[in-house]
């Protein structure tokens, strides 16, 4: 998770543009929008084991490109949002394999633990890497920093090589591509929860998530506090979110209650992007902070509820397929990036962030209102 902080760091240094580091934020969610409906199809093919172990080294790869380049001092724009692109397209099988090889692991019962679990783990790892890659941005250069990110997906995969001899009773679908693509559409059509459920999703994406793009902004050009600084900030973003998940009452959202706190949490994450956009005006650094970490911890809730939800809706030969929806959902940040981007450099970081918090809560407070049946779920 470090590398959200390099690659806004060195974007920034290469650009000197909130616009264009929201559009290479952006280029690493982008082809989870083409490649989700492939990739669920491919969790639902495939062992999902050794579709997470591919996943690293190929992100292993991408990360060390961009290092060695850096380190070289050829390094441009050009080089980061393609490598960056192709990352993306590797991480959006990774995260359908991801999720359904939970619910493999676990089954229904414990999934909402399992994902709790599995959240905090990688908000540890994210609380690490932001303060780490911070620190080696700081004193060793972006490079270094980069190369670190490529040496701890390596880690992970062989973190997974015990798993590979382990039997899977998850019945395997079959048949082509392209059928399973023309399958995923007829089930939205057929239920339109999960396309509620996505379109949620993608609203936490657009309007919540993005707000990652600007703390390289916010902290070089507002707060002032350098590449330490947002380490710090990108830290407290992943303690919040495990915070989020530890606070949260352990309940089976599989017998109701889990659409109605999920539309809660969406006010909620919406409402503390407001409070953040004024923050650096009214509490400094250290309040920021404190927001970060309130606003993360919302959001850390609404990815495990719309991740749960989504998994529980359908039948188990599909689950791949539900991890590909959340995939194509999550797909639509770089809108979201693009847009928090492009309004920090006309009005501002405060104004970008206000205007997505209230999107935000607007949009959770429709869908209660037009699609009852999420109230129920």
């Amino acid at each position: 998770m470090g590398e959200f902080v390099v690659l806004g760091w060195l974007t920034l240094l290469l650009t000197d543009s909130p616009f264009l580091v929201g559009a290479a934020m952006g280029a690493r969610a982008l082809p989870f929008l083409f490649v989700g409906v492939p990739a669920g199809i491919l969790a639902d093919r495939f062992p999902r084991h050794r579709l997470l172990m591919a996943t690293c080294v190929g992100q292993a790869l991408t990360a060390a490109a961009i290092g060695m380049l850096t380190l070289l001092g050829i390094v441009t724009l050009t080089h980061v949002v393609l490598l960056t692109l192709a990352s993306g397209a590797i991480r959006a099988v990774e995260a359908a394999a991801r999720q359904s090889y939970t619910h493999d692991v676990v089954g229904a019962p414990s999934l909402l633990d399992a994902f709790a679990v599995s959240g905090i783990s990688t908000r540890v790892g994210w609380l690490l890497g932001s303060l780490g890659v911070g620190a080696i941005i700081a004193h060793l250069g972006s490079g270094a920093a980069y190369l670190t990110v490529a040496v701890s997906y390596l880690a992970s995969g062989a973190l997974l090589l015990p798993a590979s001899a382990r039997a899977t009773t998850t019945p395997r679908a079959s048949g082509g591509l392209w059928p399973g693509v023309v399958g995923f559409f007829r089930a939205l059509r057929s239920d339109r929860i999960l396309l509620v459920l996505m379109m949620l999703t993608a609203g936490a994406e657009v309007l919540g998530f993005a707000h990652s793009a600007l703390l390289p902004s916010l902290a070089r050009d507002v707060l002032g506090v350098g590449p330490e600084g947002l380490g710090v900030m990108n830290a407290a973003r992943s303690f919040g979110g495990v915070l989020g998940l530890l606070l949260v009452a352990v309940r089976r959202i599989d017998q109701g209650g889990g659409g109605v706190l999920l539309i809660a949490v969406l006010v909620a994450f919406g409402a503390g992007l407001i409070g953040l956009g004024l923050s650096p005006y009214l509490v400094g650094f250290a309040g920021v902070v404190v927001v970060l970490i309130g606003v993360n911890a919302a959001g850390a809730l609404a990815d495990l509820l719309s991740q749960s939800l989504m998994q529980l809706s359908v039948p188990g030969h599909l689950r791949g397929h539900a991890g590909g929806a959340w995939v194509v959902a999550i797909g639509l940040a770089p809108l979201g990036q693009l847009q928090i981007g492009a309004l920090a450099s006309l009005f501002g970081v405060s104004i970008a962030l206000g205007v997505s918090g209230l999107g935000l809560v607007v949009l959770a407070g429709a869908a209660a209102v037009l699609f009852p049946r999420v109230r129920r779920l």
